[in-house]
């Protein structure tokens, strides 16, 4: 069995090659004081005055002078073309939460990619940052603490039920699925929105900033014992 590259207790930050506000950056800070860039987000990194502490990918798009400006130490070349930077990202990082920056908004194939793997690793929980939007794969159980009114959407990217309190549109009973029915532009009624779902594939997309409570959330359900299957 291979050891992951990265090993932490507190969350992780991963960058990828996608341009995002340094605010964004400061913002994830908060929570994740260790910067792991995938393949040519150690360019986006250097660009905002962070050094990765490693860099993972196939190096397909690093460019040369970036490459040779950080240390061998901290590059970390995975070949095989059977997986994305990000897939390899995930699998070698172990941390309770990884925030990731620069996976939105650019490319749709690269985005649709990002949230294919996001429910292919459910046991690697990350929450995407975007410019709108903050994206996570919905954990077995999930209590989010959001203001009346939060626009909460819920997208599935393979056939899945669950239940809900404290969403104006309650789930339960819908049998969700990526071609049929999605759960878009819900909307909390109270303080507390709890989500509990009978398996893996449900994305979860709030508005950029309810990261701190998303965060929150994650960290809380990946504490918590879970009986749901797989």
């Amino acid at each position: 069995m291979n050891h992951p590259i990265i090993t932490a207790e507190a969350p992780i930050l991963l960058v990828g090659g996608g341009e995002f506000r340094h605010a964004d950056l400061t913002l994830a800070q908060t929570w994740a004081g260790r910067a792991v860039a995938a393949d040519s987000g150690a360019l986006v990194l250097l660009r905002h005055g962070v050094t990765p502490e490693a860099v993972i990918g196939d190096f397909d798009s690093l460019p040369a002078e970036t490459r040779a400006a950080l240390s061998p130490d901290t590059l970390h070349h995975i070949a095989e073309q059977d997986s994305t930077d990000f897939d390899k990202c995930l699998r070698n990082i172990e941390a309770p939460l990884i925030l990731g920056l620069g996976f939105l908004g650019a490319r749709v194939d690269h985005q649709l990619s990002v949230f294919n793997r996001l429910a292919a690793r459910a046991d690697r929980p990350c929450i995407l940052i975007g410019r709108e939007d903050v994206v996570f794969h919905a954990p077995p159980r999930l209590a989010l603490d959001l203001a009346a009114g939060t626009r909460v959407s819920l997208f599935p990217l393979r056939p899945v039920t669950g239940q809900s309190t404290g969403l104006r549109w309650p789930i339960h009973g819908i049998d969700f699925t990526p071609g049929g029915r999605v759960g878009t532009s819900n909307e909390a009624l109270a303080t507390e929105v709890k989500l509990e779902m009978d398996g893996p594939g449900m994305l979860v997309i709030l508005p950029r900033d309810c990261l701190d409570a998303a965060v929150r959330a994650v960290l809380a359900a990946g504490s918590a014992p879970s009986t749901v299957r797989a």
